[in-house]
Order: structure tokens, then C-alpha cells, then sequence
């Protein structure tokens, strides 16, 4: 007990010193158990989402791009489809499309447009206000409304593309109308709304100011001049909008694909298979398979680095202590002088050594602990980036 008393009395009077090499050793223990706590709730979270969905349906081209847009709401998106695509999957009976359009954002979260069948499939469910319901409506993922304090109520305006787009892209005011219950997964990132939202914004939709009287008793109307475009959908203004141009021409991101059974979807990739087919069905789970072995073998490189960097880190750890040890040489023979043997010398030594990596090992943990109890949020938000 004496011993660890004047060890931990020469510590704390040495305190810069002694949380240098504090904070070093508690990073060199942390990054390797951090790194696998991250890698693990990757491959977790990467893996039972793309479990969980059956078939996705695309452009004809990178198959990663496709499921981590469908999938994860990623930057990285392929080039969109049409709704008639998923009228075609409509069409088979054998399936039933949930389009998805995620061209747009607002507030650093992803405007992701879709049916209602998509809150069924994912089992998403109201924690605060209501469901959609009309146009330009939107419901908020658990932690975007914490991220932003926004509740039903609020309103959020859609990010434009391009400053500089002017062929009829607005930034439209969405009004939030609920708030999705957090479920861990990409969905507590993003934006909901209904997919014909999504073609408001991109200008394939829009409303028109009313017609007016040409003087108070006429009955004659004209148009007036000044129509423009709203970039506020409301009770006043809601009959007003509408589409242009053919359906089945409107743009969808990717289509999450949910066959009746088995057997439909077997026969439902079969007719894909064609590479002159523009289109493409891909399985999610064989795809985020394949990364995620790529990932792991990265990851046992990694870990050689890793180790060896740890190596070389705490030979510097221990280079510091020793010549801390050295420049104390005459305070060793003042204190054998007094009287002190060299085996309590010795001990006094290993306190100290002991005393630094048990203040670093608990530091290391509380990081570690920290990172995998906010673990989800940041693969979430790593897979979305």
C-alpha cells in the first residue's frame, strides 16, 4: 500500500507528464477496439437490411451504386428509371413494386419519395402526429427530427440540385405532418414523402395561380399573366397542381421489388437476365455479401497495420517511461540511501507503470463503450455519405 501511495503521490504531482502518457496509451488501446466495434456494426447493419429486401429493380449498370442508393439513401445513386417499370412489375402479378425516388435533400438528410406500401414493408411506424396523407406532406425519420428539433407542424424546404437550375426546379416547403418511431436503420436519416412530391420538386408537377375576373360583375375569365409556379403546397393551392407528360416517364430512382413468393421472384429475374434488357434486378444481400468479404479481407490488412503501429507505439510509450526512469536515477540512489531496498525500488517502478495503464485501459474502454452505444447513428451515417 506505501507502495502505491508514493507511486500514485509522484504521478499526480507529475500530472502533465502523466496524462500525456495517459492519453497516448488509451489511444493506442482505443483505435483497434473502436475499428472492429465499427467494422462489426457495419457488416450488421449492412447485412440484415439487405436480408430483409428481397430484389431490387434499376438501370442496367453498377449494382453496388443501385442497392446502397435503394438500401442506404448513399450520394452514390445510378441513373433513374421510369414508373413504368414498376407498372411492369405491377403488371406480372407476381410482385409488388415499391418505387422509390431519392433525388433530392433538404437539411443534410436524403428526400426520400415513396409509397406507402414502404412504411408496411420496413415496419415503420408513427411515433409522433400522422401518416401521409396529401401532397407535399412529409414524415421525418427519428433522427433527423431530433438532429434538426423539428415536430408535426414544422416545415423543411427541399434543397435544390443546382444553384444554378433554373429549368423549373424549385425548392418546395414541405410540411411535416409526423414523425417515424427510431428503428437503428437509414430510415432514421431521411425525409419521407410521397413519391409525386418528389416530382413537384423536380418541376414535372407545379400549380397555377386561379383564374381572375376581368371586373367585378363579368363573367368572363382570363388566365392571369402572372402564373407562376408555387413552391408551397396548400389547402389553397392543392387543386391547382398537376403533372405533365406521360406517367409511366417519370423518373424513379430504384424500385424495391417484394415478391409473392419464392418462385415469382426466381421467374421475375429470369426475365432481367438479358444484358440487352436495360433494366436489372439485383439480389441485395448477394451484393452486400460480396463488399463485405472485401471489406474483411481490407480489414485483416488493417489489423496487421494496425498492430504493427501499436507495436511501434507503445515502444515509444515505453521508451518515455525508461528514460523518465533514467532522469530519476539520482532520486533512485537518494531514496536507496535512505535506506530503500532495490526490490521496493523495483515496485515502486511497476506501481507507476501499473497505475498508467489501468487510468488508460478504463479511458480506452469508456471510448469504446461510447462508440458502440452510439454505434448505429455512426454506421448510419457513414453508409449515407
Amino acid at each position: 500500500m506505501n507502495t502505491l501511495y508514493l507511486a500514485f503521490a509522484y504521478l499526480r504531482f507529475h500530472w502533465l507528464r502523466s496524462a500525456i502518457l495517459v492519453l497516448v496509451a488509451a489511444l493506442i488501446l482505443s483505435v483497434p477496439l473502436v475499428s472492429q466495434v465499427l467494422l462489426d456494426g457495419a457488416r450488421t447493419s449492412l447485412t440484415d437490411r439487405a436480408e430483409a429486401t428481397p430484389l431490387v429493380l434499376g438501370n442496367r449498370g453498377s449494382q453496388l451504386d443501385l442497392i446502397m442508393n435503394a438500401l442506404y439513401f448513399s450520394d452514390d445513386r445510378a441513373e433513374p428509371v421510369t414508373m413504368a417499370a414498376a407498372e411492369d412489375v405491377w403488371d406480372s402479378a407476381m410482385a409488388i413494386p415499391i418505387p422509390l425516388n431519392t433525388a433530392f435533400e433538404t437539411n443534410g438528410a436524403r428526400i426520400v419519395g415513396t409509397s406507402l406500401d414502404y412504411f408496411e414493408f420496413r415496419d415503420l411506424s408513427i411515433a409522433e402526429g400522422r401518416q401521409l396523407a396529401v401532397l407535399g406532406e412529409a414524415v421525418l425519420g427519428a433522427a433527423t427530427a431530433e438532429r434538426l428539433g423539428l415536430s408535426p407542424g414544422d416545415t423543411v424546404v427541399s434543397a435544390p440540385q443546382n444553384l444554378f437550375d433554373l429549368d423549373g426546379v424549385y425548392p418546395l416547403e414541405l410540411n411535416i405532418v409526423g414523425v417515424l418511431a427510431p428503428t437503428g436503420t437509414p430510415d432514421d436519416e431521411a425525409v419521407f414523402v410521397d413519391i409525386a412530391t418528389t416530382w413537384v420538386i423536380s418541376g414535372i408537377g407545379h400549380g397555377h395561380e386561379g383564374v381572375v375576373a376581368t371586373d367585378a360583375d363579368a363573367d368572363e375569365v382570363v388566365a392571369n399573366a402572372a402564373i407562376v409556379e408555387f413552391n408551397r403546397i396548400m389547402p389553397e393551392n392543392i387543386d391547382s397542381f398537376h403533372f405533365h407528360g406521360d406517367p409511366d416517364t417519370y423518373p424513379v430512382s430504384g424500385i424495391l421489388v417484394v415478391p409473392d413468393d419464392e418462385r415469382a421472384g426466381t421467374i421475375l429475374r429470369g426475365r432481367y437476365l438479358d444484358t440487352a434488357n436495360p433494366l436489372q434486378i439485383v439480389v441485395p444481400a448477394e451484393v452486400v455479401g460480396e463488399l463485405v468479404d472485401r471489406i474483411f479481407r481490407i480489414k485483416s490488412l488493417l489489423d496487421a497495420v494496425t498492430v504493427i503501429v501499436g507495436a511501434a507505439a507503445f515502444a515509444a510509450v515505453g521508451l518515455a517511461v525508461f528514460l523518465s526512469y533514467r532522469l530519476r536515477a539520482r532520486e533512485m540512489q537518494t531514496a536507496f540511501k535512505l535506506g530503500a531496498r532495490p526490490g521496493m525500488i523495483i515496485r515502486l517502478l511497476a506501481s507507476e507503470t501499473v497505475i498508467l495503464l489501468a487510468c488508460a485501459g478504463m479511458i480506452a474502454l469508456a471510448i469504446v463503450m461510447a462508440v458502440q452505444s452510439s454505434g448505429d447513428t455512426i454506421v448510419t451515417w457513414l453508409l449515407a455519405t
